[in-house]
């Protein structure tokens, strides 16, 4: 009687069999692309726009997050199959602190993107789907430079923004596409144009491409201003047009406020009323011809007094007293005694080195420093007595990204 040994699986089927099963059901592995110290450098320098979900296992958020960004990661590479245009990324914190440290990450899930190898403005807030996640990269993707067929076009450019023109043979060529990258940088801050071939040949030397900026609210009669580098280098030409689009005196809206506070600047703001544009023109010369010394320690902005009359409430002041200069540290405001005293040299600058040296918190807490000069509030001498900073309201939530009114987790 024959003895029955019942077949044995080979072993090299079992152990495909298994792999595939963690192939498919560990959901770590598929997706978003794990990012740590090791290859994070290459990834962002190869990589036209990366987003990366900086994250916590221990964090129930986190864990939330995951499937959906896992599945954006998916949908985003299935769009843009191209390498090179965009990946989707993600960082286990606790495994890679330095990479977290790098990027100042407090709080999880924080959602990051970089562009063109540098951090943008602001982090990702908006609607936390797989659709929505798409829907973010299409709009960063897309080209912001608008063709025009005519030189008489350039002449309907607005007059009210900053504008980049570029003159080409070709848009089939390296420069071009540098050019392309480097907008997509500063779409929020500047109007790009570009012509091409025929209509803008005497605009430039054959075979030779040629940026150009247009500032805000030129004449007829203004000369655009030729970028002098090479288009070949996109680190210098990157360099130079955002020299060009980010002015040194922005105003505030409500729109960016969030991503002015995230810079963590001090501000110091200008209030005006809608239609007192020499006020505002004074204080932007006074800004570069004195205070370009301190854009490292502080934003110079300009409000309107109107839209943010919530502020002015807060200094004790209305619509009235416009115009009026504050110092917005993120812990109390501080107002400029007498905005006409601006125009004189070195009284702005003065003012700021205060806040930095603690005299404008001295004053608050204990009064002048003795012999120091004393501060002249509604022409009455006295220590600052400032409120508590209304703007840092506007900032980014110093808890999880997880509320309800921004349409998250």
């Amino acid at each position: 009687m024959d003895t029955f040994y019942p077949k044995k699986l080979p072993r090299i089927n079992l152990l495909g069999h298994l792999f595939l099963c963690f192939l498919f059901y560990n959901p770590t592995d598929s997706g978003a692309v794990q990012l740590t110290q090791d290859n994070i450098d290459n990834i962002l320098a190869t990589n036209e726009l990366v987003l990366i979900n900086f994250y916590a296992d221990w964090c129930r958020f986190s864990n939330l997050l995951q499937p959906i960004w896992d599945e954006a990661a998916e949908k985003i590479s299935a769009e843009f199959p191209t390498p090179g245009r965009v990946l989707v990324g993600k960082v286990d914190c606790d495994k890679e602190n330095t990479v977290a440290e790098r990027y100042h990450i407090t709080k999880y899930p924080t959602l990051k993107v970089i562009r063109n190898g540098s951090p943008a403005k602001r982090e990702y807030r908006g609607q936390r789907s797989a659709e929505a996640f798409l829907t973010f990269v299409k709009s960063q993707l897309e080209n912001p430079i608008k063709e025009f067929f005519s030189l008489q076009e350039m002449n309907n450019f607005d007059t009210k923004k900053r504008i980049i023109i570029g003159f080409f043979d070709t848009k089939d060529v390296p420069e071009y596409d540098i050019f392309r990258r480097v907008a997509t940088n500063l779409k929020e801050d500047c109007l790009f144009y570009v012509g091409v071939g025929e209509p803008v040949r005497t605009m430039h030397p054959p075979g030779t491409p040629i940026i150009a900026f247009r500032p805000d609210h030129a004449t007829p009669d203004s000369e655009n201003e030729s970028y002098k580098g090479s288009l070949s280098n996109y680190d210098e030409l990157n360099a130079w047009m955002t020299d060009k689009c980010v002015p040194l005196v922005r105003e505030i809206t409500f729109e960016n406020a969030e991503e002015l506070t995230e810079e963590g600047l001090p501000f110091l703001i200008l209030f005006h009323k809608p239609d007192d544009l020499q006020t505002v023109k004074l204080f932007k010369e006074i800004v570069v011809n004195e205070l370009i010394s301190e854009k490292q320690n502080v934003n110079f902005l300009t409000a309107d007094g109107e839209k943010f009359a919530h502020p002015l409430h807060h200094l004790g002041k209305s619509q009235s007293d416009l115009p009026l200069i504050a110092i917005d540290s993120f812990r109390h405001m501080y107002m400029f005694p007498d905005t006409s005293q601006m125009t004189i040299p070195g009284k702005l600058k003065t003012f700021i080195q205060d806040l930095y040296s603690g005299k404008l918190h001295r004053e608050y807490h204990y009064g002048p420093d003795p012999p120091t000069e004393i501060l002249q509030i509604d022409g009455k001498s006295g220590p600052t007595t400032p409120p508590e900073s209304t703007f840092k309201k506007l900032a980014p939530s110093d808890k999880r990204y997880t509320l309800l009114l921004k349409d998250e987790l």
